[in-house]
């Protein structure tokens, strides 16, 4: 292992501490992680140990968790209490990835531009867009859709029930379990979780745009095949 100047350890320490503790260092942590080897092997390093990457905005730098190991990770049950309803199942949270996964498909014509190829995107257009690719889903014989869902850790079954169960428009949905929602709503919630993640920013007008963070993560994650483990082509085929 390499040895480090004492003070470098306690200065990438100190940065590594902010970051664990907000998840983001602002554009002086940018400038010293790109002009110090030193600071940026330390970082690197402290974030391998806890399962994360660093990752970088012109302006900011971000932790984020490179798996589901991470003690930085966003567990299933947080999210369940925090946005989703009282007695929400995986289903429910197999249904808001999926919204999340057709959000940033709009960002960057479904997968295929390393650049976004939109600005914004409006609240009834995702709700569109997702009732698209659920439409794609059904063309699959349900024989077909088991043997993706065992490729692709995702259930698409109970992500279409969950869909066709809520209302198109209205307040009022067919009766499952717990109260019901309508997909706009749905898609609301979909909106505020990725606010809180700094995904995404409401820019007014029922409309959301991708923020920095968000670019930065799906051009250096999702478009690498052995992140996304061609769950696109299957989406978007």
């Amino acid at each position: 292992m390499r040895n480090y100047p004492e003070q470098k350890v306690i200065q990438a320490f100190q940065l590594y501490t902010t970051l664990a503790r907000h998840g983001v260092a602002g554009e002086q942590a940018v400038q010293l992680y790109k002009g110090d080897d030193d600071i940026r092997g330390l970082l690197d390093m402290f974030s391998r140990e806890v399962d994360c990457v660093i990752v970088l905005t012109s302006e900011q730098m971000f932790l984020v968790p490179r798996t589901k190991l991470s003690p930085f990770h966003v567990s299933n049950n947080w999210i369940k209490r925090h946005y989703l309803r009282s007695g929400a199942t995986n289903g429910d949270l197999y249904l808001l990835y999926f919204t999340v996964l057709v959000l940033f498909g709009s960002f960057y014509d479904t997968y295929q531009s390393q650049e976004p190829t939109r600005d914004f995107l409006s609240m009834d257009e995702w709700v569109h867009l997702v009732q698209e690719r659920i439409d794609q889903l059904k063309q699959h014989d349900p024989d077909e859709l088991k043997q993706f869902e065992q490729e692709f850790s995702y259930n698409w079954s109970l992500i279409i029930e969950k869909w066709d169960a809520m209302d198109d428009i209205k307040e009022t949905a067919k009766k499952q379990s717990g109260n019901t929602i309508s997909r706009l709503s749905f898609i609301d919630t979909a909106r505020r979780f990725l606010i809180d993640q700094g995904l995404i920013v409401d820019i007014g007008n029922h409309e959301v745009a991708l923020t920095e963070k968000a670019k930065t993560i799906v051009q250096r994650f999702f478009m690498e095949m052995e992140y996304n483990r061609g769950i696109f082509e299957f989406i978007y085929g």
